[in-house]
């Protein structure tokens, strides 16, 4: 294995984007520290900056083609400040959807709802990183009741064009669950019930 610690971000950085695993790791070892500090300042939770630090250099390594770094420091302090504020934001909607729906003298019923509004909004995330045509017939027919030929008029494709896609979304929606912990049976009667 190569060792590179003596070269600079830049060339690290053009060893990454050819696909050079060792070049991610030294960034990791270079930089995991200052980055786990920062997310730990900003997220005040060791465990929660622990993992936001992990998924960034994930994200680092997954999008190396996709993104021009220049400053490799204030690249990766940057989305480890707005991965705790991602964090933060969805930890607030959590909170304020308990605050809506939660009452102590009904704990049973009011627990199972906060459940199902939970996964009904990680269910609109997994919608909404769908692609276009899959996200526009899911919604069409889960959200607005069209019928699968109102739905196949509406953006001019078959019927069967509409079954298909709406299989393929639900199949996404399954496997997200599936990657999510959530147990099959949990999955399956939860999309049960909620596209009856």
């Amino acid at each position: 294995m190569l060792n590179l610690s003596s070269y600079t971000d830049p060339e690290l950085v053009d060893l990454l984007k050819k696909d050079n695993h060792t070049a991610v790791n030294e960034i990791y070892n270079r930089y995991w520290k200052k980055m786990l500090l920062i997310a730990w300042n900003h997220s005040n939770d060791k465990t929660v900056a622990k993992d936001i630090v992990h998924e960034v250099f994930i994200s680092l390594w997954e999008r190396r083609h996709l993104v021009d770094v220049l400053n490799l420091p204030a690249f990766l302090a940057t989305a480890v400040k707005f991965s705790v504020y991602k964090y933060q934001q969805r930890e607030s909607r959590r909170l304020e959807l308990a605050k809506q729906n939660y009452q102590f003298n009904e704990l049973i019923d009011d627990e199972e709802k906060l459940d199902a509004r939970f996964l009904q909004e990680y269910i609109d995330g997994i919608v909404e990183e769908m692609p276009e045509k899959c996200r526009l017939v899911f919604r069409y027919s889960r959200e607005m009741g069209l019928k699968n030929n109102e739905i196949a008029d509406k953006i001019n494709i078959t019927e069967k064009g509409v079954e298909a896609t709406l299989t393929r979304a639900l199949k996404i929606i399954r496997g997200e669950l599936k990657n999510y912990g959530l147990s099959i049976l949990i999955a399956l009667h939860t999309i049960y019930m909620l596209f009856r």
